[in-house]
């Protein structure tokens, strides 16, 4: 599977039209599948060369990995429960560098309700924006709008460990430590979903982010993880 090569966009305009949630969305019944994991493979490449264009496949290698995660996001309890995943936590994906998490994810977002969708920002576009704006950044991607009595949108945050430590007039923030922290908060009080990709192990984020943080997110996300040796399939 070939992954984009660009930036992620946040809110991928014009594509999310393309779906009919009444025929190709999978959003099956309490205790059924409204489709196979066959008819999911079908549908997650052909929305992804329509994205990344006719070069993107799919690689058996991934397969059961891929089931994992169209389990999860076509809402199919039995499946998900049976792959050892709570459709109450978020995915935390993990793999090598060019493995595909970014293209993955983004395309998972197809299978939910256009209001359930998450949006998809890189965790080192949140520390620039920190490094400009300060600590209301952190409140952006934690709370919801101002005046708003909805709860905090559902986010993908990509790249976790390639951000830098924020900076803002000569102050030091661990940004994606604290936004994980808030967002852990919203997510016991409101059922928030977070997601996130990285080529982190647990070890090296528990160094990065610290116990606090690494406990928290055991409560938070379902791991799944591409094997070490998954080759780079941008070549």
């Amino acid at each position: 599977m070939k992954r984009a090569r660009e930036t992620v966009k946040q809110d991928l305009p014009g594509k999310e039209t393309t779906v009919n949630p009444s025929e190709e969305t999978a959003q099956p019944e309490e205790g059924k599948q409204s489709l196979d994991f066959a008819q999911r493979l079908a549908f997650l490449e052909r929305k992804g060369k329509e994205l990344y264009g006719e070069h993107f496949r799919l690689y058996g290698e991934d397969y059961p990995l891929l089931e994992k995660l169209l389990a999860y996001a076509a809402g199919d309890r039995l499946s998900a429960e049976r792959q050892g995943l709570s459709l109450r936590k978020g995915l935390l994906l993990s793999g090598p560098i060019g493995c595909g998490k970014t293209s993955l994810m983004t395309l998972l977002r197809l299978f939910l309700p256009p209001q359930e969708r998450y949006r998809v920002k890189s965790c080192r576009e949140v520390s620039f924006e920190f490094h400009r704006e300060g600590y209301e950044v952190i409140q952006r991607y934690t709370q919801p709008p101002p005046g708003s009595l909805l709860k905090a949108s559902a986010y993908l945050f990509d790249d976790l460990g390639t951000e830098s430590s924020g900076k803002h007039y000569g102050n030091t923030c661990n940004v994606m430590g604290e936004v994980l922290l808030s967002r852990y908060d919203q997510f016991v009080l409101w059922g928030v979903k977070t997601h996130l990709t990285t080529n982190l192990s647990t070890s090296e984020i528990e160094k990065a982010y610290g116990k606090r943080v690494r406990s928290r997110m055991r409560e938070m996300f379902n791991l799944v993880s591409f094997d070490k040796g998954a080759k780079d399939k941008r070549d």
